[in-house]
């Protein structure tokens, strides 16, 4: 059985790089993605889901130097779920509302628009590709992924 998730979406803050106690680089990022649909009395509505993502090793050192907050990507990767539900991980805020988060272990990413463009915009002519090689990130104890 296989599974792959294409997201396309600018990110939410600049990436974080980390490495585990064994060296390995792991880089993490937020990504949001957007939808507009008008509802059955015509009135505009937007939907914006987040997702965590992860990237290993090169892929990882590659993505911090080059992605930074509002840089439009595309990534695809595989869901990572919480091992107790079997879903997205769930927690309860500060506030006592429940949150939920859909992460991502990327396998490539792509970053879209230009070098120095933060604005979001798709350029076509300009996109750079980096995958990982492979299924990057060895299933870690959840205490040792730096995030």
């Amino acid at each position: 059985m296989y599974q792959k998730l294409t997201i396309v979406g600018n990110l939410g803050r600049d990436p974080e790089l980390r490495y585990t106690p064994s060296g390995q680089a792991v880089c993490n990022f937020s990504v949001a993605t957007s939808r507009r649909w008008s509802d059955n009395q015509g009135n505009l509505q937007e939907e914006t889901v987040w997702f965590r993502v992860s990237t290993w090793g090169k892929l990882a050192e590659t993505c911090n130097q080059y992605l930074s907050k509002g840089r439009q990507v595309l990534v695809e990767g595989r869901m990572t779920v919480d091992k107790e539900s079997g879903g997205p991980r769930v927690w309860q805020a500060q506030d006592g509302s429940w949150r939920a988060s859909y992460e991502v272990t990327a396998l490539e990413v792509k970053f879209l628009g230009t070098r120095g463009d933060n604005s979001g915009g798709f350029d076509s002519g300009s996109s750079d590709s980096f995958g990982g090689g492979g299924d990057s990130g060895p299933g870690m104890p959840e205490d040792e992924i730096p995030f």
